[in-house]
């Protein structure tokens, strides 16, 4: 069919890439003598990979009782407090945080996802009902993927794993949420036959129910409380969650600094609670580009961390784009996905646990929002609804469609229905509105899917305290003019860590890490990307028009500079398509 990304094209010039095996799990009737089976009866089967002792028995779990077979990926803050409701001394428990959960469910069973704090991506087993659960946590730390289609369902932690049982046709509608985020929102996958479990919810097979046992909901309290008041309690909250994220006191601890608010205050609460040393982290691409090495420097002084400068080049960003591209489920537009995987492996040779400062400005009012402040107010001018200004306000291909898209494409995806929907058009105040779609969608399928799965791929355990779901919850509390009020942004975490950091950072306006790919196009990679992007045989080719991309390469009316971000977003789209080609 038309949409077959790799049906009668010539070998790509990128290869394939090799990753490590995730688990999968199959429902349905799968071959006794299929390799790798660690755990099968009738129904399903529980392939792990292997080591050279054997199976990698970790990610599963046989309840107590014997009724639940649980398998996944899962870290809990709450250990210790769990196995006391279960009435086992913490210090005698040999059990892995998987087996803990079989254990809960055997004794309360779906009720034990209240009580469940960490990052988790489960599939659950009930040998007594014959029915299957699959879970994710509330945030979307850990992805779940699942096929949609055959006799049997396949299930696994990444979507690479699901290569083998899904076709090659691409969903349309996720290409064009793509082209106006840079990531795929929602439950949709770039693989037509593939889907996403959604943060917070349990999926049942075999009667496909889905039930949200989270929801991210606005709960104004105290708003007759003075900013200081609400500062504080997360200030208290913040204290509680950085220390259960740092690893034995024992061990080293990084921290990848930018410089900004959001790093620089995880890095004051790192260093105030950790003895062991701390690693700082940060970026440059060269003498010929800004960087905000002054203010991460500063940070790195003033709370005396031992810091590590990396200068990335631009032959590093277009050489290790495939082999970032594979690492990634679906494709991701942002140009930050190199750096952080070169920055993880850095981090790695001194380090086992990182901590970022990734989800300030969703959960606290980024500036990011405030075009969309602004079209609220002056909507009616402009003649655009909440939904164009949201999609225009990612400043990627939205307004480029109907150019970008082959005709049959365009007509196929025009009028299909946004996720965004439902949260943009809600009663909730209008910043939380903003903040609920940023939490939900590019939290989790962008931001925290990067950063789980690139320090994974460096050997490193990445944690995101403030995308922890109870600062998440409390954002959602605090009343919405003490997030971002005109030009004042981020007021109460300022608030909240204004006394462990030097004025010039509390202070400083927001910048964000600006990646160069608007000079590297037009000086380092325009002939490189011509021959990808361009080639008759782009795996891009079926879907989208060659005019508009040789007018953005050839920089023809690039008035507000932005065409070197959307030629990123289609390198990205080409190479991941490329490296993630259906192995026969």
């Amino acid at each position: 069919m038309l949409f077959d990304a790799f049906k009668n094209r010539k070998s790509p010039k990128i290869e394939f890439i090799k990753t490590d095996p995730t688990w999968r799990v199959a429902w349905g009737g799968v071959d006794e003598n299929y390799e790798d089976i660690a755990w099968r009866d009738e129904k399903i089967s529980v392939i792990l990979p292997r080591t050279a002792s054997g199976f990698l028995t970790e990610k599963l779990a046989i309840s107590s009782g014997g009724r639940f077979v649980v398998v996944g990926d899962v870290w809990l803050t709450n250990r210790v407090q769990l196995l006391q409701k279960l009435g086992i001394e913490p210090d005698s428990f040999q059990g892995s945080s998987l087996q803990l959960i079989a254990n809960l469910w055997e004794r309360w069973g779906n009720e034990s996802l209240s009580q469940l704090v960490g990052m988790f991506a489960l599939v659950v087993w009930d040998r007594e009902k014959q029915v299957l659960r699959l879970v994710r946590d509330r945030i979307g730390v850990r992805t779940l993927y699942y096929t949609t289609t055959g006799s049997v369902r396949w299930i696994a932690p990444q979507l690479r794993t699901l290569s083998p049982y899904r076709s090659s046709d691409l969903d349309l509608v996720a290409l064009r949420d793509y082209l106006c985020c840079a990531f795929v929102p929602g439950e949709r996958t770039l693989w037509e036959q593939v889907r996403e479990l959604r943060p917070g919810t349990v999926l049942e097979f075999p009667d496909h129910k889905v039930e949200a046992y989270w929801q991210l909901q606005e709960q104004i309290i105290a708003i007759d409380r003075p900013l200081a008041w609400h500062g504080d309690r997360l200030r208290e909250l913040l204290y509680q969650v950085v220390q259960e994220y740092l690893p034995p006191a024992n061990e080293p601890v990084g921290v990848f600094l930018s410089g900004g608010l959001d790093s620089s205050g995880i890095t004051a609460l790192v260093a105030k609670f950790h003895k062991a040393p701390v690693h700082t982290f940060s970026i440059h691409f060269g003498d010929q580009c800004p960087n905000e090495l002054e203010f991460s420097s500063l940070v790195a002084s003033h709370c005396q961390t031992q810091h590590h400068i990396l200068e990335i080049t631009f032959k590093d960003m277009w050489e290790r784009l495939p082999e970032t591209m594979a690492y990634l489920d679906d494709p991701i537009g942002d140009p930050l996905t190199v750096p952080n995987l070169l920055l993880g492996r850095l981090a790695r040779e001194k380090v086992e646990v990182v901590l970022n400062g990734e989800g300030g400005d969703p959960c606290f009012g980024g500036p990011k929002n405030q075009p969309m402040l602004i079209n609220s107010l002056y909507g009616s001018v402009t003649n655009q609804d909440a939904l164009q200004a949201y999609l225009i306000s990612f400043q990627k291909c939205a307004v480029d469609l109907p150019q970008l898209l082959k005709p049959e494409v365009w007509t196929a995806v025009q009028t299909a229905p946004w996720v965004f929907e439902e949260d943009l058009y809600s009663q909730a105040s209008y910043l939380n509105r903003l903040m609920a779609m940023n939490i939900k969608f590019k939290g989790a399928d962008q931001i925290l899917t990067k950063v789980s799965n690139l320090t994974q791929a460096a050997l490193l355990h990445g944690r995101s305290p403030l995308f922890d779901q109870r600062i998440v919850d409390l954002s959602m509390e605090i009343p919405p003019e003490y997030k971002l009020s005109g030009v004042e942004e981020k007021a109460v975490l300022k608030q909240a860590i204004a006394d462990i950091l030097p004025d010039t950072i509390i202070h400083r306006p927001k910048s964000g890490m600006m990646v160069p790919v608007q000079l590297g196009f037009r000086k380092y990679w325009q002939q490189e990307a011509r021959d990808l992007l361009l080639n008759r045989n782009a795996a891009i080719t079926p879907y989208l028009n060659q005019l508009p991309i040789r007018n953005w390469l050839n920089y023809q009316g690039d008035t507000w500079s932005r065409y070197g971000v959307k030629l990123w977003l289609l390198v990205s789209l080409e190479i991941w398509l490329q490296v993630n080609q259906k192995v026969q």
